[in-house]
């Protein structure tokens, strides 16, 4: 549960066709969450920003709390860029990514169909769950992959479960105690909707992704390593947001069976 939050209260919203421009405060789109304890949240709910980062990895653009024991696997573009980072457990993996949406909300039911077509194209077996904020697609094959999307103030969150029929829900479990305590860093530069919202790793979690990468070379592909104890834990610096970085792997709605394939990779 976030704490150092503001009370509820009216959110502004830019002016039609302006960039950055004074903002009005009647059309704040409220992430549909029951209980407003709950998140995820954004970070302009907090009145000290650097109280959001306490107790939670600072990705940029989203700030992750981490399962006990987890590990991080950072998946890497074809020039070496962070594009994404899995949490690993002993049920599978989870991923927590942020796009640009517009203010009017709704994106996540159109990703969601997009995906479930997907996935049924190619042979897997689809369904569609009511989750805690909204639909849920769900594909199964040799593994399951399961897609939980949230709606916010201009952004979406998409978070990918990764995981073996016996373990999923279990999996499922702890990728929704984070994402109740996800805090998403939008920033005010406008964006076109569905960008992906920029990965930036701290300092020492890149340095140690440097050095496995170099032993490895596991540039455009994926490197694991556990996080060190300031990473995982509380107080970790962040950075300035690095440019968007769109890949196929990371888009709103592609490569869903690609997800399903890679359960337990």
């Amino acid at each position: 549960m976030a704490f150092g939050r503001r009370k509820t209260k009216e959110q502004p919203v830019d002016e039609p066709g302006s960039v950055g421009a004074h903002r009005e405060p009647e059309a704040r789109v409220e992430t549909p969450v029951a209980d407003d304890a709950y998140g995820p949240f954004d970070i302009e709910d907090f009145d000290d920003p650097a109280a959001a980062v306490e107790g939670r990895l600072d990705l940029g653009s989203v700030l992750l709390p981490l399962p006990a024991a987890a590990q991080l696997q950072v998946e890497l573009t074809e020039v070496g860029v962070p594009s994404a980072v899995w949490v690993v457990t002993v049920n599978g993996r989870f991923t927590v990514a942020a796009y640009a949406a517009p203010k009017t909300g709704g994106l996540w039911r159109e990703v969601a169909g997009e995906l479930a077509e997907s996935l049924r194209k190619d042979g897997a077996t689809v369904s569609i769950h009511d989750g805690r904020w909204g639909r849920e697609v769900v594909g199964t094959a040799s593994g399951v992959v399961r897609f939980i999307g949230v709606d916010g103030y201009r952004w979406m969150i998409r978070c990918v479960v990764n995981g073996s029929p016996e373990s999923v829900d279990a999996l499922t479990e702890e990728a929704l105690e984070a994402l109740e305590d996800t805090v998403i860093r939008r920033g005010d530069t406008p964006l076109p909707v569905r960008t992906p919202l920029p990965v930036q790793l701290p300092e020492p979690m890149a340095s140690q992704l440097r050095e496995a990468a170099a032993s490895q070379g596991a540039a455009g592909g994926e490197v694991v390593a556990p996080p060190e104890p300031d990473v995982a834990g509380e107080d970790v610096p962040g950075g300035e947001e690095a440019p968007p970085t769109p890949t196929e792997r990371r888009s709103a709605s592609g490569s869903a069976m690609q997800q399903l394939r890679s359960t337990g990779g």
